[in-house]
């Protein structure tokens, strides 16, 4: 067991590209798939049986005196792991036979994505400072939420930008995103997030890398050590800011999800959404008409003389 999950998540890294934060995720279910295996007396692959898969997806929603139960996002995440392991086993001649293979991640409920008014949006990006600023950190901090807004980028991708995938925004003013499983995409960036940008690179930026000298990261976004900022940091500013003008619980998903939603409540094609948000489905995109969907149901009421007897 343990030497086919090791192969299974190396697979995963050097075949598929997964990235590190997906990769980690499957290894932590794999480890409590194999811990349970382990309790029902199964130490290798071809000892498993569909109940014991069937069986594992159960308790993961049931919880136990070690574990709380899981939400079923997470249990669907652990049983695609599993099938993941399984199909691998039996392709790579591991296992005679694949037993996860109709053991389904359960269906999660439909839940709207969440997403904010556009007024909404620009009082946090005013929250979070003026391009006018002298303070780098401030001007770093309107740049990532202007661009995270004006590209609908996963915190992820932002995070990994590199000074080097910007010098050409004055000229083309577009991004090459790397999303999940490595799939590449181009985005417009706004001219909104241009300036911003712009002020943070020439006047934010270069103060920020000068506190780690020649060890300054070669990233976008720095943090205040001259280091790459990480996901948490981002997730921190936005935060911070949402909180200063009255907006908690706003996520950086929140700016990806209104990014979609006002473009679409704009008279963007579906199609031309999913290709910016990078979803390799247009069912994906789909649930955001919902909230469009929704949106028109409200004007029509409030403004047909006839919407009501």
């Amino acid at each position: 067991m343990t030497d086919g999950v090791r192969r299974y998540l190396q697979y995963l890294v050097v075949e598929r590209g997964l990235a590190d934060n997906t990769v980690q995720s499957y290894q932590r279910d794999l480890r409590r798939y194999a811990e349970f295996l382990g309790t029902r007396g199964k130490q290798e692959l071809t000892d498993v049986t569909v109940p014991d898969v069937a069986e594992f997806r159960a308790a993961l929603r049931a919880g136990d005196d070690e574990h709380p139960p899981l939400a079923v996002s997470s249990v669907g995440r652990a049983v695609v792991a599993v099938r993941g392991l399984h199909a691998f086993a039996l392709r790579e001649g591991l296992a005679v036979q694949d037993p996860a293979r109709d053991v389904a991640p359960p269906a999660p409920a439909r839940r709207l994505p969440k997403a904010i008014s556009i007024d909404a949006v620009e009082r946090i990006l005013d929250a979070a400072g003026s391009t006018a600023d002298s303070d780098p950190k401030i001007l770093r901090d309107r740049a990532l939420l202007e661009f995270l807004y004006g590209t609908g980028a996963r915190i992820s991708e932002a995070a990994g930008l590199d000074v080097d995938e910007l010098r050409h925004l004055a000229k083309d003013p577009a991004v090459l995103l790397t999303g999940k499983g490595g799939k590449q995409r181009y985005v417009p960036v706004g001219s909104y997030a241009v300036k911003a940008l712009d002020a943070y690179l020439v006047r934010g930026r270069p103060a920020l890398a000068a506190r780690a000298g020649r060890k300054a990261a070669p990233a976008v976004f720095l943090n205040a050590r001259g280091g790459r900022l990480t996901r948490q940091g981002a997730w921190g500013i936005l935060r911070e800011a949402a909180i200063r003008c009255g907006q908690p619980g706003v996520s950086p998903h929140t700016l990806r999800h209104s990014f979609a939603t006002h473009l679409l409540d704009g008279g963007a094609d579906i199609r031309v959404v999913q290709e910016l948000l990078g979803h390799a489905s247009v069912t994906t995109t789909q649930v955001y008409t919902l909230v469009t969907v929704d949106k028109l149901r409200e004007v029509y009421a409030a403004a047909h003389p006839r919407a009501f007897g």
